[in-house]
């Protein structure tokens, strides 16, 4: 039974929206905070060429972006069980301070290495204010509200993933890429002022839980943390400690096994499988209890979302390269393909955020439609370049209606003492799964080399798999 929705219901002076008295603030200052966030990620791509070779650090090219997941990874869990503790406040407002000192210490940095620290920094902070967000927002706004906060947020994504890259690209030339970092520092403040209000209102702590009666402490009658009921939330009997511990063990577990990814070769593949034995270690720790053996309910929604970012991010990754190397596609050309699935993305978000049908009826279709949008690219790619951006348009409707579907289904299964936990499962489930099968797909198409059209269908072939995987995950959401 969800817990969600501790804000006031209609009952009280008419039907609640996003922009009535008590919601305004908080909702524009949601969505400036999440664009502030979308234009560092998206924008930053843009920029590393010229930071790499302005700061004699290619061979840290890849760690301007892997350093932010390491980060993130991190954040996430250690923010889930802080926001659970004290409320969402204090995660959000640390961590957004964190983020801004992360753009200020990117924006100054005087060599590679301490470019790459930045971006850690920013990895922590991000992490830690979204997963506040998520609780933030289960106590700030009612229920029937959920499903349009959520795709309200997923539409200022639209902004970044339109002006992003080409803002990027002026500001680069014109003014130097370390205003990408300190031009995003003025929004940050408002963000901040808007959300004081909202997050003052929910600094109340959780009450401590019940002395465990007699089911609490036998799991297969309580139906908890491994006994395939409900429940459902990260295991109850990892302490604070070991979730740390864990916590640790995936971060730098990820780490080991993104740089062996990158650098595909027999003398590292002993840091590869220490990375996956940190992964194997400590993702049971943090996430719901069944979620890699796709049980129904609160684990498949968790898998659902991993390896549905997966997919589309994996393909997302690979289009524009197909594009500019097999069509001879300029940068803007392939911009303008991805952007195709960035509009489908929002207006799909946009319909089901006010649409009555269930989470789980969007959530089965967007994963229908992902593997349908990733199929047909597969194969566009293979007849004609400009194919590919009106059926990319598939996949990001896909995204669009289940991103945020699957976020109200999330709170709606989580007690209000693991909101703050199972939002960080899901955060973690978003970054890992989306950078590992980047990854993979990226050693892949090393491993094929001049034969880029070969590996390029593999690829294609692998996400298929994927997005398949989470349709058939997709269909365990609701306990049966």
């Amino acid at each position: 039974m969800s817990t969600v929705a501790s804000a006031p219901s209609a009952a009280r002076g008419g039907r609640p929206g996003l922009l009535d008295a008590r919601h305004r603030v908080p909702t524009i200052g949601l969505v400036l905070a999440v664009t502030v966030l979308g234009f560092d990620e998206l924008a930053v791509g843009t920029a590393m060429p010229t930071v790499a070779r302005e700061l004699d650090g290619l061979g840290l090219y890849a760690w301007g972006f892997s350093a932010t997941l390491i980060g993130t990874l991190l954040a996430t869990v250690l923010g889930g069980g802080w926001a659970d503790r004290s409320g969402p406040a204090r995660p959000v407002l640390t961590g957004l301070a964190l983020f801004a000192l992360g753009l200020v210490l990117a924006g100054t940095a005087v060599s590679m290495p301490v470019f790459v620290l930045a971006r850690a920094v920013q990895g922590l902070g991000a992490g830690t204010a979204l997963v506040g967000f998520y609780v933030l927002i289960a106590r700030a706004y009612p229920e029937e509200l959920l499903p349009r906060i959520f795709a309200t947020m997923a539409a200022a994504w639209i902004v970044p993933s339109l002006a992003g890259p080409a803002l990027a690209g002026l500001v680069t030339d014109h003014a130097g890429w370390r205003w990408i970092f300190l031009g995003l520092l003025p929004p940050t403040a408002p963000a901040v002022a808007m959300l004081v209000p909202a997050l003052h209102r929910s600094t109340e702590p959780n009450p401590p839980p019940a002395p465990p009666t007699e089911d609490a402490r036998d799991p297969a009658r309580a139906g908890g943390a491994g006994s395939g009921g409900k429940a459902g939330g990260p295991e109850r009997v990892v302490g604070g400690r070991r979730r740390i511990v864990a916590a640790v063990g995936v971060s730098v577990g990820a780490a080991l096994l993104l740089w062996a990814l990158d650098h595909p070769t027999l003398r590292l593949l002993p840091l590869g499988i220490a990375g996956a034995a940190g992964l194997a270690a400590g993702l049971p720790c943090l996430l719901p209890a069944g979620t890699l053996r796709m049980r129904r309910g609160l684990p498949s929604v968790v898998l659902t979302r991993a390896l549905m970012g997966g997919a589309f991010i994996g393909m997302n990754a690979f289009v524009p390269l197909a594009l500019t190397r097999l069509y001879a596609f300029s940068p803007t050309q392939a911009g303008v393909a991805l952007t195709t699935g960035a509009i489908a993305w929002s207006a799909a978000a946009q319909y089901q955020g006010r649409s009555a049908r269930s989470g789980a009826f969007f959530a089965v279709s967007g994963a229908v439609l992902l593997l349908a949008g990733v199929v047909g690219v597969a194969v566009a790619l293979q007849v004609s370049g400009w194919v590919a951006a009106p059926v990319w348009m598939l996949g990001g409707a896909g995204m669009g209606f289940s991103t945020g579907a699957l976020s109200v289904l999330l709170l709606k299964a989580s007690p209000e003492e693991e909101q703050g936990v199972n939002s960080s499962a899901l955060q973690i489930g978003d970054t890992l799964g989306s950078a590992l099968i980047v990854g993979v797909f990226g050693a892949v198409l090393s491993a094929f080399g001049s034969r880029f059209g070969l590996g390029l269908a593999v690829i294609g072939g692998l996400c298929a798999a994927v997005a398949a995987l989470a349709v058939i995950s997709a269909l365990r959401l609701e306990e049966s």
